[in-house]
């Protein structure tokens, strides 16, 4: 498994228990570091994305739900709603990524942590999502 993809499967879990404890960020990322031997590279990685989500999260969300329309964010699953989070902040903020690999990475992960359905959900929502940055109409 690649840096990458092992900071965005740690970036999901720490975001996966921000909201299922609500604790405060510092503490949850000094309890989830303290179980976990990644490499810095990974470690820095993983808190970029979780940190610039939760400074962008009112944006994030805005795009999820404008391309999700029949969904309310709050109704998604917890690891389906923050792999959309990452992927989006990626799309984003991740300017050496293009969208097709970002999206790829999201339905892997998705794949492993939510299942074949929440996949093809995923790749649906962000390529909604890709549409509107690059200007187009997303369907729906």
């Amino acid at each position: 498994m690649g840096k990458r993809r092992k900071a965005r499967e740690c970036a999901l879990q720490i975001l996966f228990q921000k909201e299922i404890t609500g604790d405060e960020l510092s503490v949850i990322l000094q309890d989830y570091w303290s179980r976990q031997t990644v490499p810095a590279e990974t470690r820095e990685y993983s808190e970029w994305l979780v940190k610039g989500i939760q400074d962008h999260q009112a944006e994030i969300d805005s795009l999820i739900q404008q391309v999700s329309r029949n969904w309310k964010l709050e109704r998604m699953a917890i690891v389906d709603r923050n792999i959309l989070r990452l992927a989006v902040f990626e799309m984003l903020f991740e300017k050496n990524l293009d969208p097709p690999i970002i999206i790829d990475e999201a339905i892997e992960i998705a794949k492993k942590y939510s299942g074949e359905e929440a996949a093809h959900f995923v790749n649906g929502v962000l390529d909604g999502v890709r549409r509107r940055l690059q200007g187009e109409n997303p369907p729906g």
